[in-house]
């Protein structure tokens, strides 16, 4: 049942590999905020803090996990809270067809909205039955399990709304702007017109 789930290209690893850019941050629960800013409906930003953020509903899925080093992790269960209980709290505006995921260091990744509301798509807190550990990306990161993992940010810290696309760090530096593992979209050089942020 496995290999039927794996995309072109992927296998599945020994054990669970981490692989991320940079440090891992240290969490500070008194200073730690989550915000939605950019295109928002009321053209205000808004905060949600690590308590506020701990009070929203929360949901579970199960779902696979693909590297573009070609790795995939496979029935992994996460937990945490949807992006739509985010869109409901704080409202895009209209037109608004993207987002850019920020974490620590000012490290982001872009996506469509259309990824962003998936069914699958979450803001996890918890990896099987367990809050994140600190290098997966402890205490927030978003899981795109449609998508390759570097759209998967770890130590999210905002999401910005777009009403037009940009690239995200690795799409800066030659990634897939879409990153579709079914389609095997690794790298910027295999987009079609139309998948990448106008020139």
């Amino acid at each position: 049942m496995e290999e039927s789930r794996l995309p072109p290209g992927q296998y599945i690893p020994r054990g669970r590999p981490v692989i991320h850019y940079g440090r891992v941050p240290r969490f500070r629960q008194e200073s730690w905020d989550f915000r939605v800013f950019g295109a928002t409906a009321s053209g205000e930003e808004h905060r949600f803090t690590w308590e506020d953020f701990q009070r929203l509903p929360r949901t579970s899925l199960l779902a696979d996990f693909h590297c573009v080093t070609k790795f995939s992790l496979m029935g992994n269960e996460w937990a945490g809270v949807t992006p739509r209980t985010i869109l409901a709290a704080a409202p895009p505006a209209p037109g608004v067809h993207h987002v850019m995921i920020w974490a620590e260091y000012g490290y982001g990744a872009n996506i469509r909205m259309s990824d962003l509301t998936a069914p699958g798509t979450l803001f996890a807190t918890d990896l099987d039955e367990k809050p994140l550990a600190a290098e997966r990306g402890f205490p927030l990161r978003i899981v795109v399990p449609h998508l390759y993992a570097w759209k998967s940010v770890k130590w999210v810290r905002a999401v910005e709304y777009l009403v037009e696309d940009r690239r995200g760090f690795w799409e800066e530096r030659g990634y897939h702007n879409v990153a579709d593992p079914w389609k095997e979209q690794r790298y910027s050089y295999q987009e079609e017109p139309g998948e990448g942020p106008p020139p």
